[in-house]
């Protein structure tokens, strides 16, 4: 053979061994950057599918419908009504807290409507949210328990206080950040 052939093979090889390693090296890849996007999310979606393979296509299928989404940001006057909404909430919470449960519930979805998200479900609400608010959904979890089972009489105001502590979390998320941290990232 000519080494101009065998040189020829040679490329040919090493390309196909990159290719191959590319390939192999992809959903490792993939993986990677789903767990560092979705944090905890990932690991509670693994243990919920049993299969990574099936949690990275179910992650990636979340990102898909996210950005078929038209999310927007809110105004700084609808934030400021926000806020106004929730700080009459926190004022209820002394005579009536399950109804101030209640009120957090419904304020942290009036928010989401309002940018954008789809309200019809609550596990596609989790979904959708914890494709850009997967450091808070966990916490939108949490309160949602305590806010379905408020009507329990084992449910202390102390877990009540909890839950709007826990939607506090995304409602601030949802929001863009408290007004302080703001002004605190700008320094």
């Amino acid at each position: 053979m000519s080494s101009a052939v065998i040189a020829i093979v040679v490329v040919v090889v090493a390309v196909l061994v990159v290719a191959g390693l590319l390939v192999a090296a992809w959903p490792m890849l993939r993986r990677k950057r789903l767990r560092e996007k979705f944090g905890p999310e990932y690991d509670r979606t693994r243990e919920e599918l049993d299969s990574r393979k099936a949690t990275d296509r179910e992650l990636t299928e979340r990102e898909r419908r996210h950005a078929e989404l038209d999310i927007r940001e809110l105004s700084e006057q609808e934030k400021q009504r926000y806020r106004t909404e929730w700080a009459r909430m926190q004022e209820r919470f002394v005579d009536a807290p399950a109804d101030a449960v209640t009120a957090a519930d419904v304020l942290v979805a009036d928010i989401m409507a309002e940018r954008g998200y789809p309200t019809e479900g609550y596990d596609q609400q989790l979904a959708d949210l914890s494709v850009e608010h997967a450091a808070t959904v966990g916490h939108y979890r949490a309160a949602h328990e305590i806010a379905i089972r408020r009507s329990d009489t084992r449910i202390s105001t102390e877990d009540m206080r909890f839950a709007v502590v826990q939607y506090r979390e995304l409602f601030e998320d949802l929001l863009g950040g408290a007004p302080d941290e703001k002004k605190d990232a700008k320094r």
